[in-house]
């Protein structure tokens, strides 16, 4: 299993993306995010994205997300299943107890660099100020988002072009699934 930490527009979708173009089946954490909210009937903003996991969080612990991605990554049935969007050590904790192969990528972004991509790709939940972005990581760190990347076993800084990025990320899950049978 790889898994993929990082701040918001740091590439973890990007970092998806391929792995989804060399066949590896991927579970985005975000999404049982996204169904909570949308259960609720509630727009579907980064405010209530924000508001309903620490909520979830609140009640059923800071690694609930984690433990409802779980029968999703093993329905894949796959050799080798990407985990995109972990947000806690707690998550990376359940993650390497339940996968005896688990191997967590960080990316890694600056402040200014992940603000320009939000607003080039204007995703309707994303911050659309630099305000609102420093209030998300503010958020995301206190679930142990910093934490989380400090487990990483490997950092990838994800400053450069788009081009050398996919380059890198598709060689890295190469030499990852290489022996996965």
């Amino acid at each position: 299993m790889i898994g993929v930490v990082g701040y918001p527009a740091s590439g973890k979708g990007e970092f998806s993306r391929i792995a989804h173009e060399l066949g590896i089946p991927v579970v985005v954490m975000g999404d049982a995010i996204r169904e909570a909210v949308k259960a609720e009937g509630i727009p579907l903003t980064d405010l209530n994205l924000g508001t309903t996991a620490q909520r979830l969080r609140a009640e059923y612990g800071s690694d609930i997300v984690a433990r409802l991605c779980i029968p999703l990554i093993e329905r894949q049935r796959a050799p080798v299943v990407l985990v995109d969007g972990i947000r806690s050590d707690r998550e990376v904790e359940v993650f390497r107890s339940r996968f005896k192969d688990f191997h967590l990528i960080g990316l890694k972004a600056s402040f200014a660099t992940r603000m320009k991509r939000l607003m080039e790709r204007g995703r309707s939940d994303d911050a659309r100020a630099a305000e609102e972005l420093q209030m998300r990581d503010d958020r995301e760190e206190g679930w142990g988002l910093a934490r989380a990347m400090a487990m990483a076993d490997c950092i990838v800084e994800n400053e450069q072009d788009l081009g050398r990025f996919r380059a890198l990320a598709r060689q890295m899950m190469e030499e990852l699934t290489r022996d996965a049978v």
